[in-house]
């Protein structure tokens, strides 16, 4: 099974490729190095003994990602990139709306047009507000955001 990984060269992404090679699966990683460094592909390459095919791509741009799903034609996603500060989100909240919602988009339009049924995707704990009791489950109520980054995150929940 082929997964592609969006956000693969990022701390999260890093150590899910070496969990996923374990497994079996084949792992194509998507990421356009914002909040990343390619040398964690290296580390994890030397790892795993393989190096893990990368592309350089920024997500949101529909046509490269296009390119990649024709190129590898995945089986699933784990999607992992995103912005990810609530305080920036505060300051930028129209970069993170276009960089967290159009991104998933991307992924679900191309997903739909290539059959890839499976989808992980990486929410956050921000979606549930001040939880009232703890552990938070899926379980628990949603709450409505208190930044924009929270808000990103409900938005592609829903």
């Amino acid at each position: 099974m082929k997964i592609l990984l969006t956000g693969g060269a990022g701390f999260i992404g890093s150590h899910t490729i070496i969990e996923l090679d374990k497994a079996g699966y084949d792992v194509i990683v998507v990421d356009n190095l914002y909040n990343s460094n390619p040398k964690a592909l290296d580390r994890v390459g030397q790892i795993i003994g393989k190096q893990i095919p990368f592309y350089k791509a920024d997500i949101r741009d529909h046509e490269a990602l296009t390119k990649i799903f024709d190129a590898e034609r995945p089986d699933a996603v784990i999607h992992f990139a995103a912005f990810k500060a609530v305080g920036e989100s505060c300051e930028k909240p129209l970069k993170y709306y276009r960089n967290n919602i159009l991104s998933l988009v991307n992924l679900l339009e191309l997903m739909e047009v290539y059959s890839v049924k499976g989808l992980v995707f990486s929410s956050s704990c921000t979606v549930y507000g001040q939880p009232a009791s703890v552990p938070v489950t899926e379980s628990s109520p949603i709450v409505p955001a208190n930044s924009p980054y929270g808000n990103t995150k409900q938005i592609c929940e829903e």
